[in-house]
């Protein structure tokens, strides 16, 4: 029986873990050209203070960890803290989220030290717009990827920011480019997360609309099984391939009544909602060696501070912290 239940009864199973709030590329819509307010290392929370913190979480109920950023890779040692994490009893499930320009020397690596899935961030196979929205390369990404397919990580999943105006039309050639190699297409509506975010939802579209467009060019089918062990994504599938298409609509269709994620970011905030401001810190409790049961009585308390749903369509300037600081 879980011990992490919210307020409204949804089980708390699944923490997205950000390792850094750094990142090698520049998404407009993610962190602004320029920033550099980073947490400090000092800050940052260490493998041992993880490793504590996620094994209470486990005792207590947890069973998928997913690894985010920033970008998780610019971290020193995130092979290690996979490896710890894998090792405590009752995790079920590493996944990693990625923008994959490191994932070309990492993916055997973080495969042997225990990660079973991976999400890549990629919004276009256009060289030129891949570089006018992350200012950073396509090429190294594409290594990356076949990197991961190599190492035989699967399921691998494309996470697709849809924009209008921007790569709407970029959807067909990234689904065929899944169809080709297997792997899934996730896409996902623009959220206004801080100033970035929200001059960024200028370009929002339904993937209402994109649903029915695909529709009308492939055959696509209910999925029976879905690839998602965790996530807020909804599936269908392209008949006589293997290839499955995710839709996360955050605006226009929210999934809050079954969210069962919290968030800790690099500094051991803990977030209970991508668009609320409900937090915890954990790193003072963790800096104070205060005992495991005291611990996992704060990591109750986190848990009843999650607030029933997000409000980006009612209240968009409500969220100030960008995507990054938050982690994936």
């Amino acid at each position: 029986m879980s011990n992490l239940v919210d307020p409204f009864g949804r089980s708390i199973d699944y923490l997205r873990l950000s390792v850094t709030d750094r990142c090698d590329l520049r998404c407009f819509y993610c962190m602004p050209e320029g920033f550099n307010d980073f947490e400090v290392p000092e800050h940052w929370l260490s493998v041992d203070e993880i490793e504590r913190l996620v094994g209470l979480m486990a005792d207590m109920g947890l069973r998928r960890v997913r690894i985010t950023g920033g970008e998780p890779l610019v971290r020193q040692g995130v092979e290690e803290i996979v490896r710890r994490i894998d090792a405590l009893p009752g995790i079920r499930d590493i996944a990693l989220s990625t923008n994959a320009t490191r994932l070309a020397k990492m993916a055997a690596p973080l495969k042997a030290a225990g990660v079973g899935r991976v999400n890549v961030s990629l919004d276009t196979l256009n060289a030129d717009r891949f570089k006018q929205i992350t200012q950073g390369k396509l090429s190294k990404v594409i290594d990356g990827l076949m990197a991961a397919k190599a190492a035989g990580i699967t399921p691998i999943k494309i996470n697709m920011v849809v924009m209008k105006g921007v790569n709407e039309d970029d959807v067909e050639p990234l689904l065929e480019f899944c169809i080709a190699h297997g792997f899934v297409l996730r896409m996902i509506e623009t959220m206004p997360m801080g100033d970035t975010g929200r001059n960024a939802i200028d370009h929002y579209i339904s993937l209402q609309t994109i649903k029915q467009r695909l529709a009308e060019r492939y055959p696509l089918i209910p999925v029976i099984n879905p690839v998602d062990g965790a996530g807020p994504a909804r599936y269908l599938q392209v008949a006589g391939t293997e290839t499955q298409i995710g839709f996360i609509t955050p605006m226009s269709e929210h999934f809050c009544g079954t969210c069962n994620r919290v968030r800790l970011a690099v500094d051991g905030t803990m977030y209970m909602c991508l668009g609320q401001e409900h937090n915890f810190s954990f790193r003072p409790l963790l800096r104070r060696g205060i005992p495991d049961d005291e611990l996992k009585a704060a990591i109750i308390s986190a848990i009843g501070l999650k607030p029933e749903r997000h409000e980006f369509q009612d209240k968009p300037e409500k969220v100030i912290r960008f995507m990054s600081m938050t982690g994936g």
